[in-house]
Order: structure tokens, then C-alpha cells, then sequence
């Protein structure tokens, strides 16, 4: 397999490996983090290179394996001109980020987490723009919205950094699940989610019913993540987060997502009313008042977020236009718009950090102190503002003209570039104000830091991208012009039209609106203290956070007050409203059933063991319910349910079920008895009479509900799935124990989904119970003190004796699994007992000193076993988890059968056990904490 066959997915898998790497090399060294990150950075940028040739060939590179083929889901990845420049920005400005955040993060700030937070970050958008399947995109658009929170809230002591990560995530969320039904609509109109598929499908998509459903939820996902109108209120309060990652997310990341996939969609859905309506007013709107916001704003931060507002909504109402020159424009000023606006934001960053405050309103007169960094601000706001000889105002200047030729087919022909004027004036006013405030205008008042030059290498990122600023103005066609064009091309998926990009169109009514804009804006910027009392009396009327604080507050209180009607606080009100709940959903559809109730299949004999079965049942069901107020013999007659349940299952030929049934029972069994250690042991007595009588007789009600319904299904003859199974398990499994053939083979992907949630439960129980206090009993049952000899010698002994041999037995169970009765998730249990019991007999201390397993470090090693199982697959060309089984002929064994289902079985005992000892120990640790604790209270 040729390296230029697996490059893409490993530039976009590379960040999420090197996040662990650059979390752990913090312990070594403080800024060994940074390093690390920039390697893996440069890493999956020359992973990337090789292939760049290929969407300046005029192909397409696309990589693929199968994930789900069934539902028509691969791992796919696709590099075409659009991605390709994309993920240049992504990973040319991530690398510039990482080498800015090393010197601007203080000797307080965890640099590990921080990096580690920036490189899945940097993956996540990778994945976006290099993903070919569309489900594929979503859930690396949804790891954007997860690790933007984890960045955003960096600083966790800050009340405004959190609020501001849960916004970014409520509304970027919301939006990703309108995404998904859109996605969604979109599979099932063209029958695919691969974008080749998609985007040819276009005529198709347009023409049908969906379109505006699909439009709306797919421009819902882009909105939201890229801070459109109306839910562009988010974006401003992310500036909680470090300046490095303000500059990443707004410059080449995050927001630039949803422009991204404006641009990667374009061909399936631009083009019709709807489109231009919605996605030019989004755009327009945002235009405006990004525009108008980012003058008033006093912080240098806040300036350049709304800003990014205005800029963003620029881009979308050039895409809004939907004609191909338009895209020209969008998406040139996309490569301009990150250059100066990351630079905008270090230069930002610079200032706070060598003076300590970034409002404008005390930071004067800094030229005199870093002479550098204001040449560099100066150029890059100049940029921002759209001055000749830089590259804002060459794209500026396309964008001006794309807007005279939209207004040339409006009914109001004069709205679009007049609007677009004024915005461009408040974009010359703003960009003004960041020079002039900061730089001149007096001295500076009252600076917590005396302000100086930042150190050399804190400089160089703006350096490079203030030249680039310059370049690309100077020398458009040369420098731009190639990428420019293969990205047009990505975005089309046709040719690019006929564009030249000039300092001089000669006299024109674009160059005109410039002028126009260049003397508005000064205009404007000398009456800013007019603006400033205006929007003060405006602010607070027309906030968007306050409009989504007071949503969220009636949110809130109607769930509160959904809860008071509801939850009363009782276990038994909540299986109340669902046991009722399913019973009259029964009843109602009972009730609107025409056939007849019962089918004609003929009931098979009782035999006298299957009677004495459930006889046991029955009774020891009554006395768990009679007998539950003592609560030890309660959860004794309820083991005895398991067991019987177990020998029902040895009776209808069930083994596996049986065995994992008398596992899970000793587990559940040991886990009670810990827990009600700290439990009275008498549950408190119902007093209630009507109650008992209500209860008493939903219970029956819904237990005679299930037993008809029960009756209903099983008097029909109906056509199992399992003659499937048994036919297939041992050709297309290579096992003769159907059971286990299903649960790693046929039913791998549910079985690897469940030990996920397995760990995720043992994980979060050990996170609930960590630095738990509970009181200890002083007192058993009959009054008498509790024993100080919690482990008998002779069951010490015992335990110590029979651990090898309970570890033989697991380990013969988990052999055997794939062709008699058992497998991992069987042999884990074991396992755990096996581990549990000397716990229980020879205490924590004494265990742990002799069993030295990290259980995290177990479960975890079991889940990269289970997916590295389905990987390998992948690599070798087969579906995601295909296993392959061969014979073996050995001498005096003789045939030996070989399956790589062992594997991801080892993934599922590793988890199971990591899991269920993790648990049962730290609620071990809890009684063993509590004794020590009164032991020495009574001394």
C-alpha cells in the first residue's frame, strides 16, 4: 500500500494522536507541549504536500474504506482544490498559533492541557474540510463545537470564559442537530452521503419537494457555527478564551466551518430564490451590524470579533449572489481575510499581554514604546480596511463589484451597494480607531504594565503574515492566483471562469464606492462619540446575549416547573408515570387493533420442571416485594430471581446467557452488599394505605398487560432471525457458538458501542465516588457493634487459594468463547470476581499492594484493542471490524482454528474487567475509608 493512498486520513487522524503526546510531554517540561504540538503540526502538513498536486492537476484525490456498507457510510476522505487551500490555512496559521501560545501563555497556565485541547481542535477541522462522506463531516463538526468548548473555557477560573464556552456550545450544538436532519434529507433524496454523489446530484436535490427543508437545516448548521445572523451574539463572547486561540478560531477555523461548507455545498444548492434570499440576507444583515458593533466597542478584542461578524457575513453574501465570479470573490477573501485578521488578533494579544488591559480607552500613545508592533498593526488594519497595495482592498474591490452586478437584476437596485458601502465605511472607521486609539492619540493612562517590545519569536508569526499581506497585494495573480484557482474549481466542481486580479480596473463605479467608503469612514471615525451615546441608549434593547440568557431562563423554568409537576422526589412516582404511561399505550393500541388478539399456533405442553421454574419465580418475586423494608433479605430473594432466571436459561438451551446471568448476579450481589453498608437496614415502612392499593394494582395492570402482549406475539408463527446466525456463524464467522459469533462478528459494531458506555459508566461512578465521605454503621441489625475483623482468616486463605484457579477458568472461558459457551464479556466477569474477592476477604491495602493495576489504563487498553481490531480491517480494505479466521494444523494438537474476533474479544475483557473492578473497588474504598475513620474516632 503506497504512502500517497493513506495520507489524508493521517493528516487529519495526526492532531488527535499527538494530543495525548503533547498533554504528557508537559510532565517533562513546561514547553515541551509546544514543541511537540509543532511537530505534529508540521508532520500533517507534509503528510498533506504530496497530494497537493493533485487538485492542481484538475483531479480529485479521494480515499475511502468501508465503514458501514449496508447503510452506505464510508471512511472517506477527499482532497480537491476547495480542501486543499483549507487545510493549508488550517495547519500554515495552527503552526503560527502554536509558536505565538508558547510565548504568550504564562509560567500558571497548563501548557499540556492547552496544546492537547488546540491539536484535537486542529484535527476536528481537518477532518471537516477533508471528509468526503457527509455523515463523516458532522461528527467531526460536532468535535468542533466539543474541543472550541474546552478552549474557550482554558482559563476555568473565569465565570466569563465559561459562560461563554456553554453559549458557544448550546447554540453551535443546536445547530449541528438541525445539520444532521439535513444531512439526512440530503441521503435520502440522492441516495448517498458521498459528496461526488451529492454535489452532481444538484438539479436533482433543487428539484425536489425537500429542497427548502434542506436548505433551512443545513443553512441552520452554517449560521449557528459561523455566527450569522441572528445567532451571531455567541461569537463576541468567545473572546474569553486566550488571544491564541481568538486568532485560530477566527481566522482560519471554527467560524470558517460554515463558510467552508457554504462554499463545499454551493454546486447541490445555490442557485435558486430561496438560496439567494436567505443566505445573502443572513449575510448582509451580519455585514452591517458587525460592521457597526466593532466601532463602539472599547476592547481591542471585541473590536476585532465583530469584525470577524462583518467579515464573515461578507463572505456569505457574496456566496448569497450564487454566480461563479461571486465565489471568486468569497473565497479570495477568505485567503485574505485570515491573513489579516490572525495577524489583527497577535497584535491584539501582544498588546495585552506587554501592557495588561486591552481597552482602548487607556491604551494611547504605544507607538513610542513597540515601534515593531505598531508598523505591524498598522499594515494589517490598513488591510482590514481595504487600502491599496494590500490584499483587503483587492478583494474588497471584487467584492464591490459583484455587488453592482447583483443590484443590476434587483427590485431595489440601489439597496445592495449603498448597504455595502456604508459597511465598508464603519470597516474603514474601526480599523482606524484600532490604529489611531492605540498608538497616537496622547499618552496612555494608567497601564498595569509598563508597555515594551514582546520577545522576538512572539513576533515572527505577525511578521510572516503582514508580509503575506503585502505580497498578495502587491503581487496578486503570482502569489494567490494558482491556489486561488484550484480552490474555485473545488468549490464549482467545474471549471473556473475567466478572473483577473489587478491594483488598477481603471475609473469604475467599484473604485468609487472605495473612495466613497475610504471618506465616510474617517467621517465617521471623527464623529465616533456621537455613535458611542447612540448605541448606549440602543445596547440594551437589541443584546443578543440578553435576548438568549432570557431563553434560556424560560427554558429553564419550565422545566423547573415540568419537574415540581412530575418528580415529586420518590422512586416510586417516577415508575408511576412510565409504568402507566406504557400501559396505556398498550391499552390504546389493544384497543385499535381489528385482527384478533390471540394468533392460532398451538401452546406447547407445561412440564414439571418448567412449572417448579416458575413457581420459584413467582414466590421469590412476592417475598423481594413483601419483604423489602429489610432490605438484606430482600436483595437475597431477588439473587434467588437471578438464579432462577439463570436455570431458565440452562433449560431452553441457552449456556452463554446462563453464564454471563450467574456472573453478573455474584457482581450485582457484591455491589449491593457494599452499598448497603451505608443504608439503613430497614427501609422506611409505607404508611400510606391507599398507596400500597394503587401501586399494588398497576403493578398487576401492567403485569398482566405484558403478559398479553406476550401471549399476542407468541401465538402468531413468525420468522426468527436466528436460523441467520446459526447458517452463517461458522462460514462467515469461523465460530460454532452462535452466541459469541454475534456479539464480535455480526454485531460487533453494538458490542464495541456497549463496553464504550461500559467504560464511560465505570468512569464516571469513580469520578461521583472519588473523595467521597460517607459515615460508617456503628450498629448491625439486633444493636450489636459492628465487627473490627471485616476479613476471617479462613476466608483469606481460601480466596488466596482459589485465585489462580478462578483466573484458569476465565482465561478457559474466554478461549473457548468463539466455538463453545463463553467469551470475553463472560471471562471478564470472572476475572472480576476472581479480583473482587481479594478485595473483599484480604482488604484494599493488602490487594493493592500486590495488585498493582491501573484501571483506567486497563479499560483503556481494551477500547484502543476493540478499535484497532476494526482499523486493521479498514487498512487491509475490508469493512470496519471484519473479521477473518484461517485453520491451523499443528502436530499433536492437531486443526487449530485462528480468528482475528480474538482480538476485539481481549478489547471486551479488558474493559469489562477494568470497568466492574474499578466500581466495586472504589465503593470498596468508601467502607474502608469509613471504618478507618470511626476506628480512630473510638480510639
Amino acid at each position: 500500500m503506497s504512502f500517497l493512498s493513506v495520507n489524508l486520513p493521517l493528516v487529519a487522524l495526526l492532531p488527535f494522536f499527538g494530543a495525548p503526546l503533547a498533554a504528557f510531554a508537559a510532565r517533562y517540561h513546561r514547553l515541551a507541549s509546544a514543541w511537540t504540538a509543532g511537530l505534529v503540526t508540521i508532520l500533517s502538513l507534509l503528510f498533506l504536500l504530496p497530494s497537493a498536486r493533485f487538485p492542481f492537476n484538475g483531479d480529485t484525490l479521494i480515499q475511502s474504506w468501508d465503514w458501514i456498507p449496508a447503510a452506505g457510510l464510508e471512511f472517506a476522505f477527499r482532497l480537491d482544490g476547495l480542501a486543499l487551500l483549507f487545510a493549508l490555512l488550517i495547519l500554515v496559521i495552527g503552526l503560527l498559533i502554536v509558536i505565538y501560545a508558547r510565548y504568550y501563555l504564562s509560567d500558571r497556565d497548563s501548557m499540556g492541557r492547552f496544546f492537547a485541547y488546540l491539536l484535537m481542535f486542529m484535527g476536528s477541522m481537518l477532518g471537516i474540510v477533508l471528509s468526503e462522506n457527509l455523515i463523516q463531516l458532522l461528527v467531526f463538526w460536532e468535535l468542533t463545537s466539543l474541543t472550541s468548548f474546552l478552549l474557550i473555557s482554558y482559563w476555568q477560573h473565569r465565570q466569563d470564559a465559561r459562560q461563554g464556552a456553554r453559549m458557544a456550545l448550546a447554540i453551535t450544538g443546536a445547530g449541528g442537530l438541525a445539520l444532521l436532519a439535513g444531512i439526512l434529507l440530503i441521503g435520502h433524496v440522492v441516495g448517498s452521503f458521498n459528496l461526488t454523489d451529492v454535489l452532481a446530484a444538484g438539479d436533482e436535490i433543487r428539484a425536489h419537494s425537500l429542497y427548502l427543508p434542506i436548505l433551512l437545516l443545513i443553512l441552520l448548521g452554517v449560521f449557528t457555527k459561523s455566527a450569522q445572523f441572528p445567532f451571531h451574539f455567541w461569537l463576541p463572547h468567545a473572546m474569553a478564551a486566550p488571544t491564541p486561540v481568538s486568532a485560530y478560531l477566527h481566522s482560519a477555523t471554527m467560524v470558517k466551518a460554515g463558510i467552508f461548507l457554504l462554499a463545499r455545498l454551493f454546486p447541490a444548492l445555490s442557485g435558486t430564490t430561496e438560496w439567494m434570499w436567505l443566505v445573502g440576507g443572513a449575510g448582509l444583515l451580519t455585514l452591517i451590524l458587525g460592521a457597526y458593533t466593532a466601532l463602539v466597542k472599547h476592547d481591542l478584542k471585541g473590536l476585532l470579533a465583530y469584525s470577524t461578524l462583518s467579515h464573515l457575513g461578507l463572505i456569505t453574501l457574496l456566496f448569497g449572489f450564487s454566480t461563479p465570479m461571486a465565489t471568486v470573490a468569497a473565497i479570495f477573501h477568505i485567503i485574505n481575510h485570515a491573513t489579516f485578521k490572525a495577524s489583527l488578533f497577535m497584535v491584539a494579544g501582544i498588546i495585552d499581554h506587554e501592557t495588561g488591559t486591552r481597552d482602548m480607552r487607556r491604551l494611547n500613545g504605544l507607538l513610542k514604546y513597540m515601534p515593531h508592533t505598531a508598523v505591524l498593526a498598522m499594515i494589517a488594519a490598513a488591510a482590514m480596511a481595504g487600502v491599496p497595495l494590500l490584499n483587503g482592498f483587492l478583494s474588497k474591490e471584487m467584492f464591490f463589484e459583484q455587488a453592482v452586478l447583483a443590484s443590476d437584476t434587483s427590485m431595489i437596485t440601489w439597496a445592495i451597494p449603498v448597504l455595502v458601502t456604508l459597511a465598508a465605511a464603519f470597516s474603514v472607521a474601526y480599523s482606524i480607531r484600532f490604529i489611531h486609539d492605540v498608538f497616537f492619540n496622547g499618552e496612555a493612562k494608567d497601564l498595569p504594565k509598563t508597555p515594551h517590545e514582546p520577545p522576538r519569536f512572539m513576533k515572527i508569526p505577525v511578521d510572516l503574515l503582514v508580509v503575506l499581506c503585502l505580497v498578495v497585494g502587491i503581487a496578486p495573480m503570482l502569489v494567490a492566483g494558482p491556489i486561488l484557482a484550484v480552490a474555485v474549481s473545488g468549490s464549482l466542481q467545474t471549471a473556473t471562469p475567466d478572473f483577473s486580479i489587478a491594483l488598477w480596473h481603471g475609473f469604475n463605479l467599484p473604485l468609487l464606492m472605495s473612495v466613497i467608503a475610504m471618506a465616510a469612514g474617517v467621517w465617521l471615525y471623527w464623529q465616533r462619540q456621537i455613535i458611542y451615546r447612540l448605541h448606549e441608549q440602543l445596547n440594551e434593547r437589541f443584546d443578543g446575549k440578553a435576548v438568549f440568557d432570557r431563553l434560556l431562563s424560560q427554558i429553564n423554568g419550565f422545566a423547573a416547573m415540568i419537574t415540581r409537576r412530575f418528580d415529586k422526589g420518590s422512586l416510586q412516582h417516577a415508575a408511576l408515570w412510565i409504568i402507566g404511561t406504557a400501559v396505556l399505550a398498550g391499552v390504546i393500541g389493544f384497543a385499535n387493533q381489528s385482527a384478533p388478539l390471540f394468533g392460532e399456533r398451538a401452546l406447547l405442553p407445561i412440564d414439571a420442571i418448567s412449572l417448579m421454574l416458575v413457581t420459584g419465580l413467582i414466590i421469590a418475586s412476592v417475598l423481594t416485594a413483601v419483604l423489602h423494608r429489610q432490605r438484606l433479605v430482600a436483595l437475597i430473594t431477588i439473587g434467588v430471581v437471578g438464579l432462577i432466571v439463570a436455570l431458565g436459561f440452562v433449560k431452553f438451551s441457552a449456556p452463554d446467557l446462563a453464564l454471563t446471568q450467574l456472573s453478573i448476579e455474584i457482581v450485582t450481589i457484591v455491589l449491593l452488599l457494599l452499598a448497603l453498608f451505608f443504608l439503613p437496614q430497614l427501609a422506611p415502612a409505607e404508611s400510606d394505605k391507599t398507596r400500597l392499593w394503587r401501586d399494588g394494582g398497576i403493578a398487576l395492570l401492567a403485569g398482566g398487560a405484558v403478559s398479553v402482549l406476550a401471549m399476542a406475539v407468541l401465538s402468531r408463527d413468525f420468522m426468527p432471525i436466528s436460523g441467520f446466525f446459526i447458517e452463517n456463524s461458522v462460514p462467515g464467522g469461523g465460530g460454532t457458538n452462535v452466541v459469541n459469533v454475534i456479539l464480535v462478528d455480526f454485531r460487533g459494531f453494538d458490542t464495541l458501542g456497549e463496553i464504550v458506555v461500559l467504560a464511560l459508566a465505570g468512569l464516571g461512578i469513580f469520578a461521583m465516588m472519588r473523595g467521597l465521605k460517607l459515615p460508617a454503621p456503628k450498629l448491625d441489625f439486633s444493636g450489636r457493634d459492628w465487627s473490627n475483623d471485616p476479613h476471617p482468616p479462613i476466608m483469606q486463605t481460601l480466596t488466596r487459594l482459589l485465585f489462580p484457579l478462578m483466573l484458569m477458568v476465565a482465561v478457559f472461558i474466554f478461549l473457548r468463547g468463539h466455538n463453545l459457551p463463553g467469551g470475553g464479556f463472560i471471562a471478564g466477569l470472572i476475572a472480576s470476581v476472581a479480583l473482587i474477592a481479594q478485595y473483599l476477604a484480604n482488604g484494599i491495602d493488602w490487594t493493592s499492594d500486590r495488585l498493582r493495576f491501573d484501571m483506567h489504563k486497563v479499560i483503556g487498553f481494551g477500547l484502543l484493542i476493540a478499535v484497532m481490531t476494526g482499523v486493521v480491517a479498514m487498512m487491509l480494505g475490508y469493512p470496519f471490524l471484519t473479521s477473518a479466521f484461517t485453520y491451523l494444523y499443528w502436530p499433536v494438537v492437531g486443526k487449530f482454528e485462528v480468528a482475528s474476533a480474538i482480538a476485539f474479544d481481549i478489547g471486551v475483557f479488558l474493559v469489562v474487567v477494568g470497568a466492574t473492578v474499578m466500581i466495586l473497588v472504589q465503593l470498596g474504598k468508601l467502607t474502608h475509608e469509613a471504618n478507618h475513620r470511626q476506628q480512630q474516632e473510638q480510639k
